[in-house]
Parts: C-alpha cells; sequence; structure tokens
C-alpha cells in the first residue's frame, strides 16, 4: 500500500494508460499490444474500465496482462460494484495478484451507468444503497486480500468464516482504489482507499457536469478528503483522469473551440451548468492543452494546487501523451 508523505511534501508523479479493448483501440485481439506498448512508453501502470458495452472484460483481460507484461501495474478504473459479489471478486484479484507477482491496483466504485446495469438485467440501487453496499465491499476486500478469515453480518452482504485465498504477492494487501466526485463518496473513499480517483461530479442520469472540470471545485474537491480522511489523508495518494489532448502551439485558439463546441452541445455526456472562460478550460485538471512541455507545466501547476500526483490518460490518447512521460518522470 502507499506509504505516507510528510506533511507539504507532494508524492512522485505516477502514470496511469488507460486501456479498454474497443474497435477504436483495433479491438480485443490487439488489447493485449495495447498495453505492452504502455509498458514501453514508461507508464507506471494500466487501467481497464467495467463496462457491459464494446470492451474487454476486465478480470479477463487482467489475467491475460498478468503474463504477457513484466513491469507494469494492472488495475481497473473502476469495476462497478454492483456487477459482482465481493467474496468473488475477492477471490479473482488475489488470483492476478499472484499471477502478476505482485502488480494488481483494485479500483472500484458504486457503478453509475444505469442504462448497462438495466440492459444487463442487473438490479441498479439508489445511491445511497449503492454507497452502502460499497462500504460493505470494501470492508469486506480489506479482510480477504489480507488472507484472512472474514465474518462479516452487513445489511447487504454476508460473509462466514471465509479464508481469502491464494493469499496476494503484496503485503498487507494490494492497493484498493476508490473513484468519486461526490461528498459521500468521497468521504467513503477516505475511509478505506489507497488511491482515490478524483472525478467530476455527475448527474443522476450520469451526465458530467461542467463545473465540476474547473481547478476551483476539483480543490474543493481535494478539501473535503482531507477532512473526512484526517490523519490517513498522507497515506492517500490522489488520482485524476485527464479527458482530453490536444497538442497544439496556440493553446488559447483551442480553448475557444472547446467552448464553442460545448455551446453547441457537445460532448453530448457533459450538462453545461456554468459559463466557463479561456482560463477555466486552460487550468482545468482534465483538459491538457499545449505544447508536451506546456502540458507538463500544466501538471506540474496541477499537482502543486490539489496534491494530486497520479495522472490518467484516456484510452486512445496514449500516444499523445507518452512525450510527455520522460518531462515528468522522477519529479
Amino acid at each position: 500500500m502507499n506509504a505516507a508523505v510528510e506533511p507539504g511534501q507532494l508524492r512522485k508523479f505516477r502514470f496511469a494508460a488507460g486501456a479498454e479493448g474497443n474497435a477504436e483501440e483495433g479491438g480485443a485481439r490487439k488489447f493485449i499490444k495495447v498495453a505492452q506498448q504502455a509498458e514501453e512508453y514508461g507508464f507506471d501502470s494500466v487501467m481497464i474500465p467495467d463496462h457491459l458495452g464494446n470492451q474487454v472484460g476486465p478480470i479477463a483481460a487482467l489475467g491475460a496482462l498478468a503474463v504477457a507484461t513484466d513491469r507494469i501495474r494492472l488495475g481497473t478504473a473502476v469495476l462497478a460494484n454492483g456487477f459482482r459479489h465481493p467474496a468473488v471478486l475477492a477471490k479473482d484479484a488475489a488470483t492476478i495478484d499472484v499471477l502478476s507477482r505482485g502488480r494488481l491496483e483494485l479500483g472500484i466504485g458504486a457503478g453509475w451507468m444505469k442504462e448497462e446495469f438495466d440492459k444487463g438485467g442487473i438490479a441498479y440501487d439508489k445511491p445511497s444503497v449503492r454507497i452502502e453496499k460499497l462500504d460493505e465491499t470494501l470492508t469486506i476486500l480489506d479482510v480477504l486480500l489480507r488472507g484472512q478469515e472474514c465474518n462479516f453480518e452487513g445489511k447487504h452482504y454476508q460473509i462466514k468464516g471465509l479464508k481469502g485465498s491464494p493469499r496476494p504477492r503484496q503485503g498487507p494487501r494490494p492497493p484498493l482504489a476508490v473513484g468519486g466526485g461526490g461528498p459521500k463518496m468521497l468521504a467513503l473513499a477516505a475511509k478505506h482507499a489507497d488511491i482515490i480517483s478524483v472525478v467530476p461530479v455527475t448527474t443522476k442520469e450520469g451526465k458530467l457536469l461542467l463545473s465540476g472540470i474547473t481547478m476551483e471545485k476539483t480543490v474543493e474537491r481535494i478539501d473535503l478528503i482531507r477532512k473526512a480522511a484526517g490523519d490517513r489523508f498522507s497515506s492517500i495518494e490522489l488520482n485524476w483522469a485527464i479527458t482530453t489532448i490536444v497538442i497544439t502551439d496556440d493553446r488559447e485558439k483551442i480553448a475557444e473551440m472547446a467552448l464553442q463546441a460545448l455551446d453547441k452541445g457537445f460532448p453530448p455526456n457533459m450538462e453545461v451548468d456554468v459559463k466557463l472562460g479561456v482560463e477555466d478550460i486552460l487550468n482545468s485538471p482534465y483538459i491538457a492543452i499545449g505544447t508536451f512541455e506546456e502540458i507538463a507545466d500544466q501538471i506540474r501547476n496541477t499537482r502543486a494546487k490539489t496534491t494530486m500526483s497520479y495522472v490518467g490518460i484516456f484510452p486512445t490518447q496514449m500516444d499523445a501523451f507518452a512525450p510527455i512521460i520522460p518531462l515528468l518522470r522522477d519529479e
């Protein structure tokens, strides 16, 4: 798990490449090659999301990567808790950690895409219940992934004398990562997680709020985590994912074009709840526009203002971001 840092000290940067095995990446057949390319580029980890749509199954894919890669850490960003029982997930996760020689980072969330649950005929509970279930799952995983016996009597899950096996390679257990944007999810993450993925707030329909991508709102979310975590805060690694990367010599022009696109309803999964300016776009942690050096400076500025240090890159943007890694490596 993550070591604590001294107050005022910043963590070194780490870099995670997203991979789905979707059509844009060349499909499931090329998935392993994508992960191997991420390893060659110098990414620290490769992260697989968890959706029922056009992508590989994350558990099976991690098993394949465990033997197809050598150094890169393997993780999920993030599993939907409602898709799997925690006792079954613990077994799969422990197996992957052993097969990968201790490279697993297990990310899990409450699940947020109602459409997928509906299509799959899987119950989609109200937010409070999904958070309750995730709280119980994380408690169970913490025990089973240590190779210990779990006895748990919860509202949603009951575990009776089950011992975690196989014993993971990492000690005391593989790191747990939780993603969230709202106060309740961030508080839950602060209670359990070794890594917290800080994401913009979404609406009940699953759309991202435009206001959530700003530096100001991001700092507010970090403050919520700091308050909820208390003494744990120094032991938590903070992650965020850059959703858009544009390599250009004219940052302002591209930012203006992004604002025009928002006015026209693009992207469709974004709800425009605030009027932003060019500087808001250029300072957003979630958008990277500029030359390689300018983007590196932007990432340094994000870490300085938020303490977030674990940079995630969305699928299909790995090649664009790769030249930036050497500029930030070991900082």
